[in-house]
C-alpha cells in the first residue's frame, strides 16, 4: 500500500513540474536564453580592452612605451617604422573607445549655462583709435625740402618755431597768433636748424653760413651769436646750459652759453655732415648721426662710448626713449630705410624695423610705448609703431612731398610734420585716455599721502 502511494506522489509531482515550473527556475531559464541571444551581437570578452577611462595593460606594449618615455626625442624615421610595425599595441596609453553619442534630442544643461555666461563676458579691448586725417593744416611757403635741415621745434610754452628759408616765425598754439622772430641779413643764407632751450624762453638757430644764434623770445631780440663752424649747422640740441651743434664738415661742438669762451668739447668722428643730434633724457649721453652712415654715442664729458656702423645710408633721425634712458632709436636714409633700436649700455642692437622708405625723424610717445617715424621718398607720411613688438599701429598720409622734420607738442598728444610740399600738418597721434590719466593721478596722490604719513 505504501509503494502505491509513493508512486502516486512521484507521478503527481512530475505532472505538476511539467505543467507549472517554479518562478525562480523560470527566471533563470529566461536569463540564460536572453544571454545566449545577446551573445551573438556583443563582442567577446577578450575583445573588450579595459574600461573607457582606465588604461588597459593588455592593449599596450609596455617595453616600447618605457623606451619612448626614457629616450626623449626619437628620430622621425625610427618613430614611423616603429609605429608601422607595432600598430595600436605600441601606444603608451590605450583606452577602449570614445564616449557613446547622446540620444537624439538630448540637451546638455551645463553647456547652455556656460554658453550664456560666455555671452555676458566683456568683449576684448580693441586697438586704440588714431585719427587718419590731420587735425589742422598750415601753409608753410618757402619751407626747404632738404633732408639735411631741421626747420621746426615746439617749446614747453606751446610755441612752435618754424624756419621758412631765411625767416623764422613763431606760432602760438594756444591762441593761434603768428609773429616773425627774425630774418637773416646775408644774401643766400638760410636757417638750417632750430632747437628750443628747456626754459621755453630761448631758441637757438643754426645757419647755412655756420653761425649759431640765440634769441630771447620774451624780449624778441638776439642775445648771442656763436662761431666755430665753417659750414652749415644742420643739427642742434640743448642739455640744460650746454648747446650742441653739428656742421656739414662733421664737427660737433658743445658750447656753454653762460661763458664767453663757449666751446667746452669738440667731438670729431664723422667724416661727413652731422645730420642729427639728440641728448638722452637724463642728460648723460649724446647721440650723433652722420651722412657717413655712422651713429656715435658720446658721454657728457666728451668721450666716445660707442660707434654703430649697421646703417647703409645717412642717419638723421635720432630719439631716446622716455621709458628707458639706455634705449636709442635711429633711422637711416633712402638706401637703408631701417629703424634700429640700441642698448647704449651694452652697445647691442635690440631690434630692427625695415620701413622700405627714407626715415627723416623719430619721436617717442610720452604716454604709450610707441614711436612715430616720419618718411621721405616712397612714403611721404607718418607711421606709428608699437614697441617692443614693432607692430604697425597706424599709417598717416596726406603730404605730397617728403616729411622733412617732426616735433611733439608739450602735452605729448600732437605731432606736427613739416613737409617739402610747403605745409605743416598736425596729427593727433597720442591722444591720452582720460580713464588712464585719472587712474595714474589717483595712484600718484596715494603715493604722496603714503610718503607724508611715513
Amino acid at each position: 500500500m505504501s509503494n502505491f502511494f509513493d508512486n502516486v506522489d512521484i507521478q503527481f509531482a512530475n505532472s505538476i513540474s511539467c505543467k507549472t515550473m517554479p518562478r525562480w527556475k523560470r527566471k533563470a531559464m529566461q536569463a540564460r536564453n536572453s544571454g545566449s541571444q545577446s551573445h551573438m551581437n556583443t563582442p567577446s570578452k577578450d575583445q573588450i580592452r579595459g574600461d573607457r577611462f582606465i588604461p588597459d595593460r593588455s592593449a599596450m606594449n609596455m617595453e616600447s612605451s618605457h623606451y619612448k618615455l626614457l629616450s626623449g626625442i626619437v628620430d622621425a624615421e625610427a618613430t614611423e617604422n616603429d609605429s608601422n610595425a607595432s600598430g595600436a599595441s605600441s601606444k603608451i596609453l590605450a583606452f577602449r573607445q570614445k564616449a557613446p553619442k547622446p540620444k537624439e534630442g538630448f540637451q546638455n544643461d551645463l553647456r547652455v549655462m556656460y554658453t550664456q555666461r560666455r555671452a555676458t563676458l566683456k568683449p576684448k579691448k580693441s586697438a586704440r583709435f588714431v585719427p587718419q586725417a590731420a587735425e589742422r593744416i598750415l601753409d608753410a611757403p618757402d619751407l626747404l625740402s632738404n633732408f639735411y635741415v631741421n626747420p621746426i621745434d615746439w617749446s614747453c610754452e606751446n610755441i612752435l618755431c618754424v624756419a621758412l628759408n631765411d625767416t623764422a616765425y613763431l606760432w602760438n598754439a594756444t591762441n593761434g597768433t603768428i609773429a616773425e622772430l627774425c630774418n637773416l641779413d646775408s644774401p643766400g643764407d638760410y636757417i638750417a636748424s632750430i632747437s628750443w632751450a628747456q626754459d621755453g624762453a630761448h631758441v637757438a638757430l643754426g645757419t647755412q653760413s655756420g653761425f649759431v644764434q640765440i634769441w630771447d623770445i620774451t624780449q624778441q631780440k638776439q642775445v648771442r651769436e656763436m662761431s666755430g663752424h665753417q659750414s652749415r649747422v644742420g643739427a642742434l640740441d640743448w642739455n640744460n646750459h650746454v648747446l650742441s651743434s653739428g656742421s656739414q664738415r662733421g664737427l660737433i661742438i658743445n658750447s656753454d652759453v653762460r661763458i664767453r669762451e663757449h666751446v667746452v668739447h669738440e667731438l670729431e668722428n664723422h667724416s661727413q655732415e652731422v645730420c642729427g643730434l639728440k641728448w638722452s633724457t637724463n642728460g648723460r649721453l649724446l647721440a650723433s648721426g652722420g651722412n657717413d652712415n655712422l651713429v656715435n654715442i658720446w658721454t657728457d664729458m666728451g668721450d666716445r662710448r660707442h660707434t654703430f656702423t649697421q646703417h647703409r645710408a645717412g642717419v638723421k633721425a635720432l630719439a631716446w626713449s622716455p621709458w628707458a634712458n639706455n634705449v636709442l632709436a635711429t633711422g637711416g636714409g633712402t638706401a637703408d630705410g631701417c629703424i634700429r633700436f640700441w642698448n647704449s649700455t651694452t652697445g647691442n642692437c635690440t631690434g630692427t624695423i625695415d620701413t622700405k622708405s627714407q626715415i627723416t625723424s623719430l619721436i617717442w610717445s610720452k604716454e604709450y610705448q610707441e614711436i612715430v617715424s616720419g618718411h621721405g621718398h616712397n612714403h611721404n607720411g607718418l607711421t606709428i609703431w608699437k614697441y617692443p613688438t614693432f607692430e604697425t599701429v597706424a599709417e598717416l598720409r596726406g603730404h605730397t612731398d617728403r616729411v622733412v622734420a617732426m616735433a611733439l607738442s608739450p602735452d605729448g598728444e600732437t605731432v606736427v610734420s613739416a613737409s617739402g610740399d610747403e605745409s605743416l600738418r598736425f596729427w593727433k597721434c597720442f591722444q591720452s585716455d582720460p580713464k588712464r590719466k585719472a587712474h595714474e593721478s589717483s595712484a600718484r596722490t596715494k603715493s604722496v599721502i603714503a610718503k607724508t604719513i611715513r
